[in-house]
């Protein structure tokens, strides 16, 4: 049911409420999942991915059918990964190697795990995997071989950072290594599907900093966005080489009386997520099929939308802060058309940055910089002045251009110019003169005709009658009796005006 503050909220913020009923209304899936093919397993593979992820789950819905059952798959089980990592009640001992022998569990069918806390939200996932790992024993061993692979790299990598306890992030290399273990290495799995799919170009395997990026700006704006909610919890992921600069302690951060340092702590670490925003533009320009864009892009401009909204925001340091319903909806109807609109949709937020960006702040230059590099690159690749949008007779800085000879033809002396300049113009008017010319003939024949039907005896006070009554038209089918009849009533009523 929707609540009262909804409703107020969208009454005075109608553009979001289009944003909805648009989206509800006019968007149409790339792919249909054929439900009436899907054996049990599968459908509840398909359950539990709604119980898990509200941002993915739509877009994962829509991938073409080669890809679509490998990546609900790779993502159930990357999520149930993650699930025992962040559950923060499992004794270290038991997690440790949970996390490093997961991947060794993928194909056994009877193998599920509930020493989840009662309270962890993806709690049932686990309980249930047996389900995921029939799914996954279906699709081809190609798909198999990369899933396998990454989620024993990840657990590997989780299971090191779990070791080292809340003193792990120490470092913005730190920082950065576990941002690559959690979602670098997802980028990496997802682009190797998507080439072993022939639904991407091939050249990025050979450029891992582009998938690299795409991981990473997605993460590091999620930590980002959730730190109050991370604290609450008594977890820290923002690097202590970052915030050790601003206070003495990180919980000093959520201090009133420290909120300019925070703001300027968290300028630094937007700083570092911004300058991934142009890899991860050079990477979508790889994808061939549009389901595969869709499912790439539209993280990507939700990411920078949440890294505006968070820049300069005090309240982020009290409540956890997202983007809103209606705003999510026109970034999706924006970020599943092509990349030039996506690339618009980076331009708007970094310029939104940019407008937000205070001198006072000691990263004011590195964040305008970092913007203005997100712009160039967009200007590289889709040039907002071209031959069409430049005036005649300049050039892309806005100066003159002398006039160049076409082929065979004789360049033209200053005197040729200004003549030619001359007729013109004489040109422009004698077309004046003459519309003029055809306009006051249609008016005066007008005139004419209407005087001499005057004359003749037209009843215009009948016609005009007529027309106030709203008999725009003629009746039709009447016989001449009654056409007499209501003629005559049409004259007796002109008659009893007068």
């Amino acid at each position: 049911m929707v609540s009262a503050r909804s409703i107020i909220y969208y009454a005075t913020h109608v553009q979001e409420l289009r944003n909805i009923i648009q989206w509800t209304t006019w968007h149409d899936a790339v792919h249909e999942r054929k439900t009436e093919q899907e054996s049990p397993e599968l459908q509840e593979c398909f359950r539990l991915l709604d119980l898990t992820s509200r941002s993915f789950s739509a877009v994962i819905k829509e991938l073409h059918p080669e890809l679509l059952v490998p990546v609900v798959v790779f993502y159930l089980i990357l999520r149930g990964l993650d699930t025992i990592e962040d559950d923060m009640t499992i004794d270290i001992a038991e997690k440790e190697p949970l996390l490093r022998n997961f991947h060794a569990h993928l194909d056994d069918e009877s193998w599920t795990y509930d020493g989840n806390g009662p309270n962890e939200k993806d709690r049932e996932l686990l309980v249930k995997f047996d389900v995921v790992a029939k799914e996954y024993n279906k699709i081809k061993s190609s798909y198999q071989k990369i899933i396998t692979d990454i989620c024993h790299r990840m657990g590997d990598g989780m299971a090191d950072y779990a070791k080292k306890g809340n003193v792990s992030v120490q470092t913005i290399k730190d920082y950065e290594e576990y941002c690559h273990y959690v979602a670098g290495l997802v980028g990496e799995g997802c682009t190797r599907c998507f080439v072993e799919a022939k639904l991407a170009n091939p050249v990025l395997l050979s450029r891992p900093e582009l998938t690299e990026s795409m991981g990473q700006f997605l993460q590091q704006t999620n930590i980002i966005r959730d730190i109050r909610e991370d604290h609450d919890d008594g977890r820290c992921f923002w690097p202590k080489q970052v915030w050790s600069k601003y206070v003495p302690q990180f919980g000093d951060l959520f201090l009133p009386e420290n909120r300019e340092k925070a703001l300027h702590c968290q300028s630094e670490m937007i700083l570092l997520a911004l300058q991934r925003a142009d890899d991860c533009l050079f990477y979508m320009a790889g994808v061939k099929e549009q389901s595969v864009f869709n499912f790439v892009a539209i993280p990507q401009s939700m990411a920078i939308a949440t890294l505006e909204l968070c820049f300069q925001n005090p309240a982020m340091f009290e409540r956890n802060v997202k983007i809103t319903k209606g705003a999510a909806c026109g970034l999706m109807m924006e970020s599943t058309q092509n990349l030039e609109v996506v690339c618009g949709v980076f331009r708007r937020y970094a310029r939104l940055i940019h407008k937000k960006n205070s001198p006072r702040d000691p990263h004011f230059l590195d964040i305008s910089i970092a913007c203005g590099k997100i712009e160039r690159f967009i200007e590289s690749i889709f040039p907002s002045q071209t031959a069409k949008t430049l005036p005649p007779g300049t050039n892309a800085n806005g100066a003159v251009v002398p006039a160049v000879a076409a082929a065979g033809q004789k360049a033209l002396t200053p005197e040729e110019e200004e003549k030619k300049k001359k007729e013109d113009s004489e040109a422009k008017w004698d077309m004046f003169y003459i519309m003029l010319a055809v306009f006051g003939t249609l008016g005066l024949i007008s005139v004419l005709m209407i005087g001499a039907a005057w004359l003749a005896g037209a009843r215009f006070d009948l016609a005009f009658s007529g027309l106030k009554g709203g008999n725009l038209f003629p009746p039709k089918g009447l016989d001449p009796l009654e056409a007499q009849s209501v003629a005559s009533k049409l004259e007796s009523a002109v008659h009893s005006e007068l």
